[in-house]
């Protein structure tokens, strides 16, 4: 080893011991006759000294020369500093140097590598390999790395065992768009990337291997934001003659082991919730329950009085703002261009303000009287001081903009603490979904999702109103995972597909090889996944994943440090026989 001791472990019990560190330079001072180098590593900064009188000038010279990220090899004597700084780990101790080795210059970093640092997200994207040397996305990657291990350990224990399962598999019609991989040696032929291991799980279920694990790498071709990447990273994991409860039992487990370990917080049983109830009371299937502002549907005592808005609207809905009657104009104002912004899509907002003195104040005071205004605070169960805000339209749309409101007052009102963790289950989710553009049902998780015994009978008669024996745990606002009991009979497989309007032949062109396994002997099984990255930042207090992969993408899905995805010689392309129309 090029050195005795990494910049991290130094501490004064180590005093006067001869070390060989090894680093960058982080920073330096000159103060003539006296030179300290800050020198760091992965596991932290230590203090070197060049002491005129003490140094060999010629080795002052030298430290005088060093710019900030110079990799250096230091030897010298460890000694007490005059002037500790608290705030270093090895902030009691400095090297004396009396050798040093620059391995290797550097030029100047396009930007400051420091906790806070003058580079943009852009410039750090593409110098990504200078910003992995910062305290913060280090510190990102290392709980990155102690989540896997924590997961590997706690599966390990529960008698999982973890399978690789292929990267080049078929493609499949349901879902996300897939990458595709040309074949060379089957012209016209393509492989697709696994946007989830689903059914080699499922076949390892069928082989007997009755509890499987995969922290596995997944690929989907869809539009990006903070907490989407093209590809990403599941804990996949399956399980054979299990039932809803052992799921919910096994993983509860691993959640609120992770919880224990990485921050010392223990978890209650985690509540359970239709979706149904979600969508009702919240506006979203993964609502955020660490505050409360549920939603009030206001049909039956706005309607009738002549404000064509809420006549004419399938849905009449608000939230209590509770404490903040006193939101002045410009504040109001911001809340309806809030709800008016194209992601969000409502046509206006009304309010209601409780004043303190009883009476009250709204924006469509010419429609509603006093008496009226206090029917709407009894169904809010508002007291005076509080703010009422309503929306009105379809159901769906309306439901979602509103969701969209409530979300953006926590984070105004400062509801969404970072350290406060709510997590629950959301279960009975419709098996189906009816899409208008195709006009068919879809999957809403994927086709291999038993629906609930007692509802089989409604495939045939009333396909919208079958449940799913699936599930997805939320915390915070966040889905974390998701999964279902599977289909494991050939017959009810073959049903499903078609209700999501698959031929005979095209199922069997499909995921013939799945239904033929389950005519040998497939037990009951079920499973989940869970978004390893979105984990990652849950546990880091991050809204965006970016900052706890090694290597992300940006919002455009490119890799701006690589310059990928790129063109590829027309002599790769004449090989995998593919012509390019440009």
């Amino acid at each position: 080893m090029l050195r005795t001791y990494n910049c991290g472990e130094l501490r004064i019990q180590h005093a006067n011991e001869t070390v060989t560190l090894c680093g960058w330079v982080q920073k330096l001072r000159d103060k003539g006759g006296m030179v300290w180098v800050d020198l760091r590593d992965r596991y932290g900064v230590t203090q070197l000294i060049f002491q005129e009188g003490e140094t060999a000038r010629a080795l002052i010279r030298t430290a005088k020369t060093l710019g900030r990220e110079y990799v250096i090899q230091a030897s010298g004597t460890v000694v007490e500093r005059f002037a500790k700084n608290e705030n270093m780990a090895t902030g009691e101790i400095e090297v004396k140097v009396n050798k040093l080795t620059v391995l290797n210059p550097a030029k100047v970093p396009p930007f400051i590598i420091e906790d806070d640092t003058d580079g943009g997200d852009d410039l750090r994207m593409k110098y990504r390999y200078l910003d992995l040397r910062r305290n913060p996305v280090r510190k990102s990657l290392e709980l990155r790395h102690r989540l896997m291990q924590l997961t590997r350990s706690f599966l390990d224990d529960q008698a999982f065992i973890e399978v690789e399962t292929p990267v080049l598999i078929k493609s499949t019609p349901e879902g996300a768009r897939d990458f595709v991989v040309p074949s060379r040696m089957n012209h016209g032929e393509f492989y697709a990337l696994p946007q989830s291991p689903q059914t080699f799980k499922q076949l390892l279920m069928v082989s007997g291997f009755d509890r499987y694990f995969q922290i596995v790498k997944c690929f989907r071709d869809e539009d990006l934001r903070a907490d989407r990447q093209p590809e990403f990273t599941q804990i996949d994991c399956e399980m054979s003659f299990v039932t809803q409860e052992d799921v919910f039992e096994t993983f509860e487990g691993l959640i609120k082991s992770l919880f224990k370990h990485i921050k010392g917080i223990t978890l209650e049983a985690f509540p359970r919730m239709s979706y149904h109830e979600a969508m009702k009371t919240y506006g979203s299937d993964k609502p955020d329950t660490r505050f409360d502002m549920k939603f009030v549907e206001l049909n039956k005592v706005v309607q009738g009085k002549g404000f064509n808005v809420f006549d004419q609207a399938e849905l009449v809905v608000g939230i209590n703002a509770s404490g903040c009657a006193g939101y002045s104009r410009k504040q109001l104002d911001a809340l309806t261009d809030f709800v008016k912004k194209p992601q969000v899509g409502a046509k206006g907002l009304v309010y209601v303000k409780y004043n303190s003195d009883g009476s009250f104040k709204s924006s469509v005071d010419k429609f509603y009287g006093q008496d009226d205004l206090k029917a709407w605070a009894e169904k809010f169960e508002a007291v005076p001081g509080d703010l009422m805000l309503v929306l009105s339209g379809d159901i769906d749309h309306t439901r979602k903009a509103l969701s969209e409101l409530r979300l953006h007052l926590g984070d105004l009102l400062e509801l969404r603490d970072k350290d406060t963790f709510a997590p629950l289950w959301v279960v009975d989710f419709p098996l189906l979904e009816w899409d208008e553009e195709t006009q068919r049902y879809h999957a809403m998780h994927h086709p291999f999702t038993s629906p609930m015994a007692e509802d089989i009978p409604l495939l045939d008669t009333d396909p919208g109103k079958v449940r799913a024996n699936a599930y997805d745990m939320v915390v915070n606002g966040v889905e974390l995972g998701g999964g279902s009991i599977r289909i494991h009979n050939r017959d009810t497989q073959q049903r499903m597909f078609r209700h999501l309007g698959f031929s005979e032949a095209e199922a069997k062109s499909q995921f013939g090889f799945l239904m033929e396994a389950f005519e040998y002997g497939a037990p009951p099984h079920g499973g989940i996944a869970f978004g390893f990255d979105r984990l990652c930042a849950l546990f880091g207090g991050s809204d965006s994943i970016r900052d706890f992969i090694a290597f992300p993408k940006n919002n455009a899905g490119r890799d701006v440090m690589i310059d990928s995805p790129s063109v590829i010689a027309k002599e790769q392309l004449d090989e995998l026989g593919i012509a390019l129309k440009i």
